[in-house]
C-alpha cells in the first residue's frame, strides 16, 4: 500500500532519519517504537504529508484516505461534542445536500430532452451510488456510540467542546477519525488521555479494524493486544520485526546477542590471520600462504554490531527550602466551573473536600478522568477559585507546577535553550546547558524550536524548567504521559530522593508504587483520604490495579481479580519465572530469616487498640502493616523464582528473571530495614 523509499530527514547537521526503507501493507498493524525524539512522530507526519523529507519519498496510492491523530492538536470551539463529532460526515452531508438540490431542480425543470437535464440525471445516479457505499447506520447513532465508547456520558454530548479539558477534546478528535473509516490509521499515543474503559474500547475497535494501522504508544499491553508487527527507530535507522511488542523484545535481544557473538568470532579470526601474516610476511616458503590470507582479509565482509541508544536522563531536583508544616489545606472545598450559559448554575466537580498536605509528604491524586484531580491542581495554582469553602497555601511555599497541556504552557516559537534562558536568574544561568544535557538536549538540540519537539521532548523540557528554582512543593499533573519507559524510571528515582513535598496526578501504578505515602481518591463527587502507599490503597479498595479503579461500575475486568477479559495478567502481578541457579542458592536462607524476623516482631504492641492511637501513630502502624504484607508477598515471589531456578524450563528468560530476582532482593532488604526502624517508634 504505502512505500517509504530511501527516506532521510536532517535538521542542520543532525540526521534524524537516515535512508530508511519499509512498506506498509494492507491489514498491517504496526507498533512504531523507539526513545523520545527518535523520529516516530516525524515519520507519521511524513506519511500523511504534513512534513516533507530532506531526500527520498513516501509513495501513497491515489484515493487512499488517511486518518491521523497527532500528539498535539488544535481543538475546535463553538460546537457541541456531538456536533463536532458529526463533522466527520461532512462529505456525506454535502453529497446528501447536493442530491436534494438536484431532486428539487429536476422537479422544477421541463426541458426533459436537453443535455443539461441529462447531466443532472447522471449526477443524481452517481451520487446515489456513492451514498449507497458510504451510508451504513444513521450518522447520529454512529457518533453517539463512538463517543460513549470513548468515555462520554449521554448528557455531555450537548456540552460545548471548550468546556472540556485537552484530554477530552483529544477523544473527540479520535472519534472523528474513527468515524471517517480511513484506509489507514496513524495514531500518535492515543491512550495518553484515556481511562481504562476507553482504552479497552479502543483496543477492541482496533482489533476489528480492517484497514492498516501505524501506532505509537508506550503502553506495552496495548501494543501487544493491537499490533502484529513492530518497527523500531534507533539512531536514525529502523529494524523491522513481524511480531508484536513482547516478541520483538525477545527477538531483538537474540539478534543483538547473535551479532555480538558473530562479531567476536570474526575478530578472533581476523586477529589470528593478521598475526600469521605479520609472522611469516618475510619468509619465502610461506609467501603464497601469506598472500592468500591478505586477499582473504581484503574480501572479507566485516560484521557490524548495531549501535544501541543508551543515552538516559540524569535528574536531581535542587534541595527544597523549608516551608511551613502545613503546605496546603482545603476545608469544606466545593470545586467546579462557573456557568457558561445565563440561568444555568455552576458545574460542581466535587464537594465538601477536606484535604491536608504536610511538609515532606508525597501525595497521589487518583480516580477516573473528569472527577476533579486537575481541577484541584488548578485551585492549588490559583488558576481557579473555589465555588465554596477554603483552600489555603502554607507559609513560605514555592510551587513548581507541571501541567498536562504543555503545548499551551510552552512558547512554540521559542527555542529549547531560550525556554530556560527566558526565566532563569542568577548563577543558574551558567548551568543551563548542563541542565538541558541532563534531559538529553545536547549539541544542536538546544537550538530546536519548541514547535518541532515531540511530546516526550516537550515533557522533558517542561521538567527541566523545574530545575531552575529550588521549589519546596512539586505539583505534577500526569508527568509521565509522553515519557518512554526508561525516562519514567529515572524521574521516579529523582522524585523519591526529592526532599520537598510532592502532589502528583497519575494513572500509572508502577510509577506511584514506592513513591507516595498518602492517596486522595476522587470518586462520585467526593474526595477521600487514604493513609499509606498506593499498594495499601488498592488493597483497601479490594482491587488489583488503578485500571479497575477507573471503571465506571467498579467491576473487575474478568472472572478473577488478577485477569483481564482476554485472560492476560493485570499490572502488578508476580514477574515471570527465572532461570539462574546461583542467586537462588545465595538468597534462600536470608529470605527465610527475614520472614522469621518479621513474624517475631509483628506481635501486637501493648499500646492499646488502634482507635486510641494518634493520627501519626495510626499512619506509622498502617505503614508497618503494609511493609509486613509487602515483604511476605516479595518473599513468596522469591520462592516461586527459586523453584524455577532449580529446574529451569526451555521458555524461561534468564536475563530478565535474574534482574527481577535481584530487584526483589534489594526491595526486601530496603523494606525490612524501614520496617525495623518504624517498629521501634510504635
Amino acid at each position: 500500500m504505502i512505500s517509504i523509499n530511501s527516506l532521510t530527514v536532517a535538521f542542520g547537521g543532525f540526521t534524524l532519519l537516515d535512508n530508511i526503507n519499509f512498506h506498509i501493507s494492507e491489514n498491517d498493524k504496526i507498533g512504531l517504537v523507539g526513545k523520545n525524539g527518535a523520529g516516530k512522530s516525524t515519520l507519521l507526519k511524513l506519511i500523511c504529508g504534513e512534513q516533507t523529507p530532506t531526500s527520498g519519498k513516501v509513495e501513497v496510492p491515489g484515493g487512499m484516505t488517511i486518518g491521523y491523530l497527532p500528539q498535539i492538536m488544535q481543538h475546535h470551539r463553538g460546537r457541541t461534542v456531538l456536533e463536532e463529532a458529526l463533522t466527520a460526515f461532512s462529505k456525506l452531508f454535502e453529497m446528501e445536500a447536493r442530491l436534494e438540490a438536484i431532486n428539487v431542480e429536476l422537479a422544477e425543470r421541463t426541458d426533459y430532452e436537453s443535455e443539461a437535464y441529462s447531466e443532472l440525471i447522471v449526477q443524481m445516479n452517481e451520487l446515489n451510488d456513492h451514498l449507497a457505499v458510504l451510508r451504513s447506520d444513521d450518522p447520529n447513532v454512529l457518533a453517539e456510540r463512538t463517543l460513549k465508547g470513548l468515555g462520554f456520558k449521554s448528557e455531555e454530548l450537548s456540552r460545548p467542546t471548550e468546556t472540556f479539558s485537552q484530554g477530552w477534546n483529544m477523544r473527540i478528535e479520535l472519534a472523528k477519525i474513527l468515524l471517517g473509516s480511513p484506509d489507514i490509521l496513524l495514531l500518535d499515543e492515543p491512550t495518553n488521555h484515556l481511562d481504562i474503559e476507553s482504552i479497552e474500547w479502543l483496543e477492541g475497535y482496533l482489533k476489528e479494524y480492517r484497514g492498516s494501522l501505524v501506532l505509537i504508544s508506550h503502553d506495552r499491553k496495548f501494543l501487544d493486544n493491537v499490533t502484529n508487527r513492530t518497527v523500531e527507530i534507533m539512531l536514525g535507522h529502523i529494524h523491522d520485526y513481524k511480531v508484536p511488542y513482547s516478541q520483538y523484545q525477545v527477538l531483538r535481544a537474540e539478534r543483538i546477542a547473535q551479532q555480538r557473538a558473530a562479531y567476536e568470532n570474526q575478530q578472533r579470526m581476523i586477529e589470528k590471520t593478521e598475526e600469521f601474516i605479520e609472522r611469516f610476511r618475510y619468509k619465502p616458503t610461506k609467501s603464497n600462504q601469506v598472500q592468500s590470507r591478505v586477499k582473504a582479509l581484503e574480501k572479507l565482509e566485516r560484521i557490524e554490531v548495531d549501535i544501541e541508544d543508551k543515552a538516559a536522563m540524569t535528574v536531581k531536583f535542587p534541595p527544597a527550602p523549608r516551608s511551613g508544616d502545613i503546605v496546603f489545606k482545603a476545608t469544606d472545598l466545593v470545586a467546579g466551573y462557573p456557568s457558561t450559559k445565563p440561568g444555568d448554575g455552576p458545574k460542581v466537580v466535587f464537594s465538601n473536600a477536606q484535604i491536608e498536605v504536610k511538609r515532606g509528604e508525597k501525595v497521589a491524586l487518583v480516580g477516573r478522568n473528569g472527577e476533579g484531580k486537575t481541577t484541584l491542581m488548578r485551585i492549588l495554582m490559583r488558576e481557579l477559585d473555589p465555588l465554596k469553602g477554603e483552600a489555603r497555601i502554607g507559609y513560605n511555599v514555592n510551587i513548581g507546577y507541571y501541567a498536562q497541556n504543555q503545548e499551551d504552557v510552552l512558547d512554540k516559537q521559542d527555542t529549547v535553550f531560550g525556554t530556560l534562558d527566558r526565566i532563569a536568574v542568577g548563577d543558574i544561568r551558567t548551568k543551563l546547558r548542563d541542565i538541558l544535557a541532563a534531559f538529553l538536549f545536547k549539541g544542536e538540540d538546544i537550538d530546536k524550536k519548541v514547535a518541532v519537539l515531540s511530546g516526550g521532548e516537550r515533557a522533558r523540557l517542561a521538567m527541566a524548567k523545574l530545575m531552575l528554582h529550588p521549589y519546596n512543593l512539586l505539583a505534577l499533573d500526569e508527568p509521565t504521559n509522553h515519557m518512554d519507559i526508561l525516562s519514567k524510571d529515572i524521574l521516579k528515582q529523582a522524585l523519591q530522593r526529592y526532599d520537598g513535598t510532592l502532589i502528583i496526578v497519575s494513572h500509572d501504578r508502577d510509577f506511584l508504587e514506592g513513591l507516595v505515602d498518602k492517596v486522595y481518591e476522587f470518586r462520585d463527587g467526593r474526595v477521600k483520604e487514604h493513609l499509606g502507599g498506593i499498594d495499601e490503597f488498592l488493597r483497601s479498595r479490594k482491587i488489583a490495579s488503578l485500571s479497575e479503579l477507573e471503571r465506571k461500575d467498579g467491576s473487575k475486568p474478568g472472572s478473577t481479580g488478577s485477569e483481564r477479559k482476554d485472560g492476560s495478567k493485570q499490572a502488578g502481578q508476580p514477574a515471570p519465572k527465572a532461570t539462574t541457579e546461583a542467586p537462588a542458592k545465595q538468597k534462600s536462607a536470608p529470605a527465610q530469616q527475614t520472614s522469621a524476623q518479621v513474624q517475631q516482631a509483628s506481635a501486637p504492641a501493648p499500646s492499646g487498640h488502634p482507635k486510641f492511637l494518634s493520627k501519626e501513630q495510626r499512619k506509622l502502624k498502617n505503614r508497618v502493616d503494609y511493609l509486613e504484607k509487602s515483604i511476605a508477598t516479595l518473599e513468596a515471589a522469591q520462592k516461586e523464582i527459586e523453584t524455577h531456578l532449580q529446574a529451569p524450563g526451555p521458555d524461561d528468560d534468564i536475563i530478565e528473571l535474574t534482574r527481577k530476582y535481584l530487584e526483589n532482593k534489594r526491595e526486601i532488604d530496603n523494606q525490612t530495614e524501614e520496617w525495623l526502624e518504624l517498629s521501634q517508634q510504635l
